[in-house]
């Protein structure tokens, strides 16, 4: 075997002279044609797969696999972008974005104003008042890379992503969401830990050890090839990872000695930490000091601020370092030869020294990048310094206003550690907690907490600290833990800050809501008396509001039925308030007032300049007020934005609760196999005994599916599940509107008197209903009818259709409709059957209820009347995405215009209206005003 010089780069992708790979060569072929991007039949490309995680331990050869694949893709004609990560950016907020989109950065001034502003504001280029969107700058960011795919495609590789920050891997896991109509492919290359929220893409190439046979082949292509014993010994030690076959081999080489001090019981990794360590401490004085330099810069590719600290490129004094494979020279780049030996040398360094040297580099960015600056000032300070605390203070405060909540977390956790005032200190770790809610990381908050109540006598600092685990405790599943969490500083602060009680009491009541738990009940009602304003204190309107909502979402017919005739005049005072306005929004919906609240909620979201990066409490609520309002395709698009902000964080309740709705969507448009994933889905994203929420909303979903297809056994059985025998219903809110559909299923299915039963234990329940019960009131009619001997349902059907309530629900109106004209159809009464028929189907098909739709002609065609719709509804076939898309462009809105407030890539909205046309029979733009014209003439709504 030759004894040319070959590092692990070549090593892992050398060619033999038959034309295979000498190792890796399985790896690298899968990750190629991952990448590949095939050419459908219109020329179209498009990758395979959007996201690919390729995981292995420090030393698996991953790099050396990217760097074939960026060659072989960029090759073959596709456009790459890089970002390569480091310990030091993991605090510095879109740092790996930043990277991202450096070389493409000209592309950003050519965006929107809103997404170019909130870009810019992410990388620290703009002011900004408040913090940017993140979903507008993960919109930004799959602008300018969906535009960079028009003509070739693109691939985006990120190195070393488990130090990558977490503002940019929230944002690229949004744009991944959306990259199925994109020639782009997303290269996650990481540790064993994936990153979070791209963790749980698929698919996962992972790089385990060598097998014998390839650890030989890779010794054989060293230029010293080990033999004998110290070869076995090497085969033994580096346990099959290439790095460390290669760099043992290379340390033999330099003395057979050397590996013998590594015979012990070290884990590979710090066995290669000592190698690069002895190298170091061997290299000259002036060598060393440059290579720690280097180290200590902590980049892959060195700024020309950091290169001008350092010698040049071509220096003789860097050639020892090469020499021992501790830095890599080469295309006018100078880095370390390896991450990991980056980091041992940092570490091997003498303290002192590394201080030093950050030291020099604080000075050496100054007021040009005051962030890396604050960096390097902490870690060159080894006792207290106020003066770097607040350096570090200012630093979270900019990446809060970037929205880099876990970046301003860290630093603000650093800045408390470094003041020398306890007071401040826990000031500081108080807003590291409150900030770390933000991220979604629930272990982050409880662990700040946990330091902040050590670090304070103070009970109500420990009491808010407390507060801000359980606020975010809410969104998960563990809902009797959220709410003690919730519970035990409520009762602590009542007396001493009842602002922050009413908080705390708000969030309880949230998940009461979620669970449905009648002892939560009684524990919120105990305290919310006590939350009154104590002398010393004045509450602003929105803590005395958060008062009386958390009443109304714990026990909405308890509520005062004076607050609803309140909400209108409420609402309109908070017009510019959206968090304040989604709050009125909540409240109205679980007053019945449905169309107060779609009303609301629309204003919420047409004044939120910035969303945050959490869902709001009962925020999915939106999707519910929209689908009893009938704005079935608003309802879809708040469902997928509500589980896109859920998963991003990783809160699988609040993602439970996107999935299960559009569930039921899915059930009342015909989907019954969508249905039924999607709720079976839901339930397994909780324990459905602490969720009676999910329960009920996903039981629902399974009931609807089930009566779609006409069958009424199991559809009962579902439907069953929300309420005892005695009435008392499994949630005490979402289950009701169920009612009328469990009734007609028993009516159908032979169990007419279980039914009656619970029909029965709801209509004793009316007179503690409250505001509640006029639809209440409807529902029982309704049920009623289904139930009642043939000639006493007449009345029943009259008084419910009567009912304003059920005036202000289309479906549930048409529901009704239709079961009065059948019952009249078959008491023979067939001219009186075909109005409430023919209204009843008109309803169905405008909201596209395609089983409703199909029930309903049937019956009008038995009595003898024909469709008020002879032709398919072209717009109601399409998607409820399509649908919204459809609708802003006939606006006169820009594919761009359109994606930005769908939160899509302008490519997907072509590929949609592209598809759109044919099944609309237009071909141009303009045609799409009269479709969405006709369709508004017909009485649709969305």
């Amino acid at each position: 075997m030759s004894g040319e010089p070959v590092d692990e780069y070549t090593a892992t992708t050398a060619v033999g002279r038959s034309g295979t790979a000498v190792i890796r060569q399985a790896e690298l072929d899968r990750l190629l044609a991952a990448v590949t991007a095939p050419r459908t039949a219109d020329g179209v490309t498009r990758p395979k797969d959007t996201v690919l995680t390729l995981a292995g331990e420090p030393g698996a050869g991953k790099t050396t696999l990217v760097e074939a694949v960026v060659a072989r893709f960029a090759a073959d004609g596709g456009r790459v972008l890089r970002a390569d990560s480091s310990t030091s950016e993991t605090d510095l907020a879109f740092s790996g974005l930043h990277q991202l989109l450096w070389p493409v950065r000209g592309r950003i001034d050519a965006l929107p104003p809103r997404q170019r502003g909130a870009l810019h504001a992410a990388f620290g280029a703009a002011e900004r008042s408040e913090a940017p969107d993140p979903m507008l700058i993960g919109t930004a960011a799959l602008t300018v890379l969906s535009d960079l795919a028009t003509k070739r495609p693109l691939l985006l590789a990120v190195d070393d992503a488990q130090w990558t920050d977490r503002a940019s891997l929230d944002a690229l896991s949004f744009v991944a969401r959306r990259l199925a109509d994109e020639p782009v492919t997303l290269l996650v290359v990481t540790r064993d830990s994936a990153p979070r929220g791209l963790a749980a893409r698929k698919p996962t190439l992972t790089l385990g050890p060598l097998d014998r046979g390839a650890a030989e082949r890779l010794l054989d292509r060293q230029p010293r090839v080990p033999t004998g014993l110290t070869r076995a010994r090497i085969l033994d030690q580096a346990e099959g990872n290439p790095l460390a076959l290669v760099e043992l081999a290379r340390a033999v080489g330099d003395s057979d000695d050397e590996t013998r001090g590594t015979d012990g019981p070290l884990p590979v990794t710090d066995r290669l930490e000592r190698i690069y360590a002895d190298r170091l401490a061997a290299l000259p004085t002036e060598t060393r000091r440059a290579v720690v330099r280097l180290a200590t810069a902590d980049t892959e590719d060195p700024s020309h601020t950091v290169l001008s600290w350092l010698p040049d490129i071509g220096d003789p004094v860097w050639a020892p370092a090469e020499e021992a494979g501790l830095v890599r020279r080469g295309g006018g780049r100078l880095r370390c030869g390896h991450p990991l030996s980056r980091l041992a040398i940092y570490h091997a360094a003498p303290a002192e020294e590394r201080r030093a040297a950050h030291l020099e580099l604080a000075g050496l960015f100054g007021d040009q990048d005051p962030d890396r600056r604050a960096w390097h000032l902490a870690a060159a300070t080894s006792g207290l310094s106020a003066v770097v605390s607040a350096e570090l203070e200012g630093s979270a405060d900019r990446a809060r206003h970037r929205s880099g909540y876990a970046a301003a977390a860290h630093m603000l956790e650093r800045a408390a550690d470094l003041h020398p005032d306890r007071r401040e200190s826990t000031r500081l770790l108080a807003a590291a907690t409150s900030t770390a809610v933000l991220t979604g990381r629930l272990d982050s908050v409880e662990r700040l907490a946990a330091r902040t109540r050590a670090g304070t006598d103070d009970p109500t600092a420990a009491a808010l600290a407390a507060l801000q685990v359980g606020r975010l405790m809410a969104l998960t599943t563990s809902h009797s833990a959220a709410f003690g969490q919730l519970m035990r500083p409520a009762a602590a602060l009542v007396g001493t800050d009842p602002g922050a009680a009413s908080e705390a009491l708000a969030a309880a009541s949230v998940v009461r809501f979620y669970s449905s738990d009648a002892d939560q009940l009684h524990e919120i009602e105990r305290l919310l008396p006590l939350v009154q304003p104590h002398p010393g204190h004045r509450l602003g309107e929105r803590k005395t509001l958060l008062a009386a909502w958390a009443g109304i979402v714990a026990h909405p017919d308890a509520a005062d039925a004076s607050l609803a005739l309140r909400l209108p005049a409420l609402v309109a005072s908070a017009r510019e308030e959206p968090e304040t306005l989604t709050l009125l929004a909540v409240a109205a919906w679980l007053l019945d007032e449905t169309e107060l609240a779609a009303q609301t909620f629309d204003a919420a979201l047409a004044s939120w300049t910035s969303r945050g990066p959490l869902p709001d409490g009962l925020g999915g609520v939106a999707a519910f007020a929209y689908l009893e309002q009938g704005r079935w395709a608003r309802a879809q698009t708040a469902c997928a934005e509500l589980a896109a902000v859920a998963s991003s964080v990783g809160l699988d309740h609040a993602a439970a609760c996107a999935v299960a709705t559009e569930a039921l969507l899915r059930a009342l448009r015909g989907d019954v196999v969508g249905a039924r994933t999607q709720a079976r889905y839901a339930l397994s994203l909780v324990d459905p005994r602490e969720s009676r929420s999910i329960l009920t909303l996903a039981h629902r979903a399974l009931g609807a599916a089930a009566t779609a297809e006409g069958d009424h056994e199991t559809a009962y059985q579902h439907y069953r599940v929300l309420f005892d025998g005695r009435g008392n219903p499994a949630h005490y809110h979402l289950a009701y509107p169920a009612l009328p559909e469990l009734a007609v299923a028993a009516a159908r299915g032979g169990h007419h008197e279980e039914a009656t039963g619970i029909v029965d234990g709801v209509e004793r329940s009316l007179a503690d209903a409250g505001a509640l019960a006029p639809r209440r009131t409807a529902l029982v009619r309704l049920s009623r009818a289904a139930l009642a001997p043939a000639g006493e349902a007449e009345h029943h059907f009259t008084a419910a259709l009567g009912t304003p309530a059920l005036a202000r629900r289309p479906f549930e109106r048409a529901q009704a409709l239709l079961a009065y004209g059948e019952w009249l159809r078959r008491r023979r009464r067939i001219a009186d059957a075909r109005p409430p028929l023919a209204e009843a189907e008109a309803v169905f098909q405008r909201l596209a209820a395609q089983p409703w739709v199909a029930r309903a002609q049937s019956e009008l065609r038995a009595a003898g009347a024909q469709s008020g719709t002879t032709e398919p509804d072209a717009f109601a076939d399409l998607t409820p995405q399509q649908q919204q898309i459809v609708r802003l462009a006939a606006l006169g809105l820009t594919n761009r215009e359109v994606a930005e407030k769908l939160y899509l890539s302008p490519r997907t909205v072509s590929s949609h209206l592209y598809r759109a046309f044919p099944k609309l029979g237009i071909t141009v733009r303009s045609q799409l005003r009269h479709v969405v014209d006709a369709m508004a003439a017909d009485g649709g709504t969305g």
